[in-house]
């Protein structure tokens, strides 16, 4: 009996012990509302493969061009691990909202695309872990009216445009379509060391591209406007036009068989072509440095971004991933808009922008919409003082 007693209370030791080395574990995640569900699931497949801690997982409904703001406003209380742009990088790690990524670094590193890495890094150090790759543009158009050599330079498809009575649609009024004739003719927007805005496009690189938007604007077949004049007159007075993934479905709705997408086209230079270039963004997950479990948050940041977790962002909400394995998924790969997206991603560059560009931008495009025959010095030099602040 005294035996029995003894292994008894052994047992009931080493159950108090184990019950002492678990730990209870809250986590705040914020996602958009869109992204709720998923965002639910995926932490609960994560706490599944962990049972030797109880997760509670606390969602927050936060859009992710809001994530900096709604971080800034009280840093204690923002969620563990967020969803934020690229775009706000800067801004968060001015703010010490990031935790560098130190825990697996190089294998993180190399699983994803160097553009959504380098998207997620300050200064040599990364403070994220890349989520998605799908926040470029690139071109879609008809293929019962162009064909796939037409479709090659910007000269091709405007002729082929033309001659079917049909047109372009290009958003030359926004700055972020607008820079990749600059980006593409080698000018630079960047921030230097110390953090400053620094931008080109008013040198002699810049004039030549101005010249380029200006033959456009000037063109019949061009038809300026939004992703809402693309959207709803493609198949019928347009042919083809530039945008990114979030209108693809709604394009191959109007389109059916005659859907396609690419690469952005070439434009020519002084006589010769020249690639469009372009800005890429991509969605990054970040962890708060005042988190109070900051090993398991990282843990399930990394898991959020994982793979597996990647190829289930893209079968539940279409996003293309950042993830080099899950890019080259066959389901994937064979998209014909984040096929195009990933051949234009060669020519883009990451979003390095804290100046005011976009509203001399559209003040730009809006000047050459209005008159091609514009003097274009002038109009660039005001464009590029106004976004670097002089």
């Amino acid at each position: 009996m005294k035996k029995l007693l003894s292994i008894v209370l052994a047992l009931v030791m080493c159950c108090a012990a184990c019950t002492a080395m678990a730990e209870n574990i809250t986590l705040k995640v914020w996602e958009g509302q869109e992204d709720q569900e998923l965002l639910k699931e995926l932490c609960e497949a994560y706490a599944a493969l962990h049972p030797e801690n109880t997760y509670t997982f606390q969602y927050g409904v936060v859009g992710t061009a809001d994530a900096s703001t709604r971080y800034l406003e009280d840093p204690a209380a923002a969620a563990d691990v967020f969803v934020y742009p690229d775009d706000q990088l800067i801004r968060l790690v001015q703010a010490d909202a990031l935790y560098e990524v130190t825990r697996n670094h190089d294998a993180i590193v190399a699983a994803n695309s160097v553009g959504s890495v380098n998207a997620a890094t300050y200064k040599d150090t990364l403070y994220g872990y890349p989520m998605t790759s799908d926040n470029g543009y690139f071109l879609f158009y008809d293929k019962s009216v162009l064909t796939e050599e037409d479709v090659k330079t910007l000269d091709g498809i405007l002729a082929a445009a033309e001659k079917a009575g049909k047109q372009f649609n290009f958003d030359i009024a926004n700055g972020w379509y607008l820079a990749s004739f600059f980006i593409g003719n080698g000018c630079t927007i960047t921030l230097d060391d110390n953090g400053n805005q620094v931008c080109d496009f008013n040198n002699e690189k810049g004039l030549e591209a101005a010249k380029a938007v200006a033959a456009l604007c000037a063109h019949p077949a061009f038809l300026p406007g939004d992703q809402n004049i693309l959207t709803g007159t493609i198949g019928e007075s347009v042919c083809a036009g530039v945008c990114g993934t979030w209108v693809a479905d709604a394009i191959k709705e109007r389109l059916g068989d005659n859907y396609a997408a690419v690469k952005l086209p070439t434009f020519t230079v002084n006589g010769e072509q020249v690639q469009m270039g372009s800005f890429g963004g991509c969605k990054i997950l970040g962890v708060n440095t005042q988190s109070a479990y900051p090993v398991e948050a990282m843990n399930l940041a990394e898991f959020l971004t994982s793979e597996a977790s990647q190829l289930r962002r893209f079968e539940v909400r279409g996003y293309g991933p950042s993830n080099i394995n899950a890019a080259n998924n066959e389901a994937i790969a064979s998209d014909p808009a984040l096929a195009a997206l990933a051949a234009q991603s060669n020519y883009a560059i990451t979003q390095l922008i804290i100046g005011d560009f976009w509203t001399p931008a559209t003040a730009f495009g809006n000047a050459l919409i209005a008159e091609p025959n514009a003097d274009l010095q002038p109009l660039l030099d005001q464009w590029v003082a106004q976004t670097v602040g002089q």
